[in-house]
């Protein structure tokens, strides 16, 4: 088929009917160009084409011949079966909606020509009916959860160790060891999301002029944030809070990254000078989390999790501040990651307790004398 719109690779020929995979095929390229016009990456509209195409796998039904129902099998397997979370079904379903919603536009000629070729037509089979909802800002799995102080202290002296261990063994994988543990450390102390940490360059780093005793990474330029939908890559500028994870990155920079050669662009490379994969931070986490025997629901974007709370509820720092420090364009998300501290909800009711009795010059607080009888009208 020509990768062109009316191509008219689908038409019927004198010996044989439509070809309704070249048809599917012509719609799909459509779409592609159509969410390229709305600025979507490359990445998110291959996401969305394989989600269609795997929908018509599963059903063995091609997009005219979608019903209502096909959905819900689909979905209700992916739910029951393959044990997909919330969040991820309703991605799924946005992609198939799109699709539905493209196809069936009389912007496009596509239904009209399912009509002429095949005696059906394209519909919308996501609707209220099926649509799993969207309730609250994050849908954060509860057993998802924040590291406290202790065993943050316990990861990062456990993870120093092994960086020791590996280089004082003199085996390979010395340098590489010291970059991941560094990249997490950085992960907490500038409160990134995995994809940010991941594309951060030296250049990202500047000094503050209003904080000199972090020296040249007092702030740090966040160019790769998570984008709305449509839109490019957010970018944010987080001020250093953390003391030690400044000194970390500032120890790799002068000693460590020098030994992947010259010229050095990327803060945490590869080898081959490519950005350190997604897989190999997870299974560096993965790996110091089970050895040191750590209660379940911690990840590596737990790590933003836990500077969240510990920046709010430990540290006292103002949560609107907070919010913007890790790029949430709403407050309210920031409080989801909020995850208290033990003491937080104590040390908070001793502050007002306490702010309220020197207001009131040492009295003791009484409690407010009962009215008896009929509330005056």
């Amino acid at each position: 088929m020509a990768d062109k719109m009316g191509g008219l690779s689908f038409l019927p020929l004198h010996d044989r009917g439509p070809d309704k995979d070249a048809f599917l095929a012509e719609v799909l390229t459509g779409w592609k160009r159509q969410q390229y016009t709305k600025n979507f990456v490359a990445k998110t509209i291959t996401r969305r084409i394989n989600r269609v195409l795997d929908f018509c796998d599963a059903t063995g039904k091609f997009p005219w011949e979608w019903m209502p129902t096909d959905a819900d099998e689909y979905f209700s397997h992916l739910v029951n079966v393959r044990g997909l979370v919330q969040e991820t079904i309703r991605a799924y379903q946005s992609d198939i909606s799109l699709f539905c919603d493209y196809a069936t536009s009389e912007s496009y000629p596509w239904n009209e020509s399912c009509g002429r070729l095949f005696g059906s037509s394209m519909s919308q089979i996501i609707t209220d009916l099926n649509k799993a909802r969207h309730t609250q800002f994050a849908t954060m799995a509860p057993e998802k959860r924040a590291f406290d102080l202790a065993e943050l202290q316990q990861f990062f002296d456990y993870a120093d160790d092994e960086v020791a261990r590996i280089i004082g063994s003199r085996v390979k994988g010395g340098l590489a060891a010291w970059r991941d543990v560094t990249a997490l450390k950085a992960c907490y102390g500038w409160g990134l999301r995995h994809d940010e940490l991941r594309k951060l360059d030296l250049v990202d780093f500047s000094p503050n002029i209003k904080a000199p005793y972090f020296g040249d990474y007092g702030l740090l330029r966040v160019r790769n944030g998570k984008a709305n939908k449509g839109a490019p890559k957010k970018q944010r500028t987080v001020q250093t809070l953390v003391d030690w994870a400044a000194e970390a990155v500032a120890e790799w920079v002068e000693f460590g990254l020098p030994r992947y050669g010259q010229p050095i662009t990327h803060l945490f490379p590869t080898s081959t000078g490519g950005l350190v994969a997604q897989g190999d931070l997870y299974s560096r986490f993965i790996g110091f989390a089970n050895a040191l025997g750590l209660e379940p629901g911690l990840d590596i974007h737990g790590l933003r999790r836990s500077y969240t709370t510990h920046m709010i509820t430990v540290y006292g720092y103002d949560s609107k501040f907070i919010s913007l420090q890790i790029g949430h364009a709403n407050e309210s998300t920031t409080s989801i990651y909020t995850l208290p501290s033990a003491d937080y909800a104590a040390r908070e009711m001793e502050r007002v307790l306490t702010k309220d009795v020197l207001k009131s010059k040492g009295k003791l607080l009484l409690k407010p004398a009962r009215h008896q009888g009929k509330a005056s009208r």
